[in-house]
C-alpha cells in the first residue's frame, strides 16, 4: 500500500511541508516539471506559489513543446510565454526537446514500443513532478500520470501518444487507446528514473479544462488541498477519490468531465503496468 500525504494548507509553505513529509531528498541536478500555462489561461498555478519549494530543491523548470498550434509549439514561442508568465524571472528554465528527442523503450506496451521524450531530460539526476490537478478536454483529468506522459514527451512524442503509436492519427486514434498510451508512456518514465522522482498534486483552481486551454472554464468545485507521493498511480487515485467524496455539490461538473472521457482508464492501465498501486494510505499532515 503506497503512502499519500495530504494537507489542506494551499500555500507556499504547504508545498514545503508536503514535500518534506515525503522524506525523499531529490539530489543532484533537479528538474521540476510544471505546466507553464497556455496564453490566456486563467487557472494555471503561478510561479510565486511554487517559488519557495523550487528554490529549496535548487530546481530547474523543465517543459516540452506542444504538438498543436498555440504559444508553446516552438521553443522560441514557448520561451516567450515562460517570460510572460514570469517563470524565467524566477527560475532557470529548460525546454527539454529544444535539442531533439530521447527514445525510451516501453516495456509490455499494447500501443507503444517507444516513448519520445525531450532529450535534455538526460541532464537531470532527479525530477520533482509538480502537477496542477484539474479536468482535461481529452484525458478527463490531468494529474501526475499525464504530467510525466504527455508532459515529458517531446512535440513528436506527444503526437505518438495521442495517436496511440501512430503520429499521423494524433486527433483520430481510438480514445481509449490514447488513454492507455499515456499510461504506457508513464511506465517508461518510471523505469527510466526509478526512485529518483517524486510527485505533488495541487488541488486548487480545478476547472474542467486543462491549463493548456487558452479559453478555459472557471472552476466550480472548491479547492481541496495538496497531496504528495512517490507513487503517481496512488496519488492520482487519491485525488480522484477526494473529488468523488467531496461534499461540495459543485463537484458534479468535474466528475462529468472525468467520466465522459473515461479518465480512470489511464490510472487503471498504469496500475496494470506496475507503474504504481491503486491501494494507498492517506496520511494527513495538518
Amino acid at each position: 500500500m503506497s503512502k499519500v500525504y495530504f494537507t489542506k494548507d494551499l500555500t507556499s509553505q504547504g508545498l514545503i511541508k508536503i514535500y518534506q513529509a515525503l522524506n525523499e531528498k531529490l539530489e543532484g541536478h533537479v528538474g521540476v516539471k510544471i505546466h507553464s500555462g497556455e496564453k490566456g489561461n486563467q487557472n494555471f498555478l503561478r510561479p510565486e506559489f511554487m517559488k519557495q519549494l523550487i528554490d529549496l530543491v535548487n530546481g530547474t523548470i523543465i517543459e516540452c513543446n506542444t504538438a498543436y498550434d498555440g504559444e508553446r509549439n516552438t521553443t522560441e514561442k514557448h520561451i516567450k510565454l515562460l517570460e510572460d508568465h514570469e517563470w524565467i524571472k524566477n527560475f532557470k528554465v529548460d525546454i527539454l526537446d529544444s535539442e531533439g528527442d530521447l527514445e525510451l523503450k516501453v516495456l509490455n506496451g499494447k500501443h507503444l514500443t517507444t516513448n519520445y521524450v525531450g532529450s535534455n531530460i538526460a541532464n537531470y539526476d532527479s525530477i520533482l513532478v509538480l502537477s496542477h490537478f484539474k479536468g482535461h478536454p481529452m484525458g478527463g483529468f490531468g494529474g501526475s500520470l499525464k504530467n510525466i506522459s504527455i508532459g515529458l514527451a517531446s512535440s513528436y512524442g506527444k503526437a505518438v501518444i495521442h495517436g496511440a503509436g501512430d503520429p499521423d492519427k494524433i486527433w483520430t486514434a481510438d480514445h481509449n487507446s490514447f488513454l492507455e498510451s499515456m499510461a504506457e508512456a508513464a511506465s517508461s518514465i518510471m523505469e527510466y528514473k526509478k526512485d529518483k522522482i517524486a510527485f505533488i498534486n495541487v488541488m486548487k483552481n480545478m476547472s474542467v479544462d486543462c491549463d493548456c486551454c487558452s479559453v478555459a472554464e472557471d472552476p466550480k468545485i472548491s479547492d481541496i488541498g495538496i497531496l504528495a507521493s512517490c507513487d503517481p498511480v496512488a496519488l492520482d487515485k487519491a485525488c480522484l477519490d477526494l473529488v468523488y467524496n467531496s461534499t461540495d455539490p459543485k463537484k458534479d461538473d468535474l466528475i462529468e468531465r472525468i467520466e465522459s472521457r473515461n479518465g480512470i482508464l489511464t490510472v487503471l492501465k498504469a496500475a496494470e503496468l506496475n507503474v504504481g498501486s491503486l491501494e494507498y494510505e492517506l496520511i494527513n499532515i495538518d
